[in-house]
Parts: C-alpha cells; structure tokens; sequence
C-alpha cells in the first residue's frame, strides 16, 4: 500500500503471525485462503527423523570387498528402480558394470514384496558365478533385501544416502531407459 514509506510497510512474517494468533471464525478462514500456501498451521521444515536407517541388516557400501571398486570382474550388480506416472508401476534395473549389460525388470508395484521378487526371479536368470553382488541405494523398496539375498545368494550392499556416484554406471544408464 505504501511502497516509499519505510514506516508503513508490514513484513509477511508479521502478517502470518497475526493470522496464526486470530480465533478461530470464517474470517480467519477466509484470510487463510488468501495465502499462497492456504495452510492454516505452521508446519516445521523438518518433517521428522531420517527413515532412511530403518532398513534391517543394512551392509554398507563401504564393506564391500576392494575387487568391486575396480570393475574388472563380472558379477558385481547395481539395482535401483525407475518409478512410473505418479508413483504407480516400476521398472527395476540391473546393470553389471564390467560387461555394460543392463537387465530391466518390470515389477507389479513399488513395494519391497514387489522389488524382492521382481529382482530375484531376473538375478536367477543369470549365471550363479555371475550374480556375486549387487549394491543399491537406500530406498524402502529394498526393506526385503534380505530375501534377494536367501533366493540367489547374492550379497547386497547399500550406497550412502545422496551418493549417487558410488553407482555410477547405473546412474549413467537410467536416462537412456527414461521415457519422457
């Protein structure tokens, strides 16, 4: 209202606060409306503790044997998943560094029942010398990891979060399997 007068100018913490303090009644409703977010609470920007923890009997990438790190041998995998349109369907994908090949997998859905399954049934197909290990990032869809682990004997190890250079070749390859 007043944009050269210093001294009649209201910051938007100052109006948000006044609104959090008014009662309750349809102005307030109305006024809450009005903001760009239209929250009527403050929510903290925090939105709790990292989850990320919470999967079982998590072997850290930094565990794995040094032959891995070189990329020489075969049989070494890296998994992670492609969602689909709003998060309802998933290709899992496998790809073996050393030899370039990629195995995708089409999954009934995106949770870890479905990724255990859909990655162990694929890894089976493949050669026991060849399905050594397979490291993956610390998504929920992995929580059954263990499964993966008692259907095909491969070990699973878990790249620290936001790393995704510690599986370079898979993250490489995913937008060239990314339709957009």
């Amino acid at each position: 209202m007043f944009p050269d007068d210093t001294r009649r100018q209201v910051s938007h913490e100052t109006i948000y606060n006044a609104l959090y303090v008014m009662p309750r009644g349809s102005l307030k409703k109305e006024l809450i409306a009005c903001l760009r977010q239209g929250n009527g609470k403050r929510r903290p920007r925090s939105r709790g503790k990292d989850r990320r923890g919470q999967i079982p009997d998590l072997v850290s990438i930094h565990m794995r044997p040094p032959e891995i790190e070189d990329r020489l041998m075969p049989g070494h995998w890296e998994g992670d998943l492609i969602m689909g349109a709003n998060n309802r369907s998933a290709v899992g994908t496998l790809v073996e560094p050393s030899t370039r090949l990629v195995i995708l997998t089409k999954l009934d859905g995106t949770t870890a029942t479905d990724a255990a399954i859909g990655f162990s049934d694929k890894l089976n197909e493949v050669p026991r010398a060849l399905r050594l290990s397979m490291t993956y990032d610390q998504g929920r869809e992995m929580m059954k990891h263990a499964e993966i682990t008692q259907r095909t004997g491969t070990a699973i190890y878990f790249a620290d979060p936001h790393s995704p250079w510690q599986r370079g070749s898979k993250c490489a390859r995913e937008g060239v399997h990314t339709v957009r």
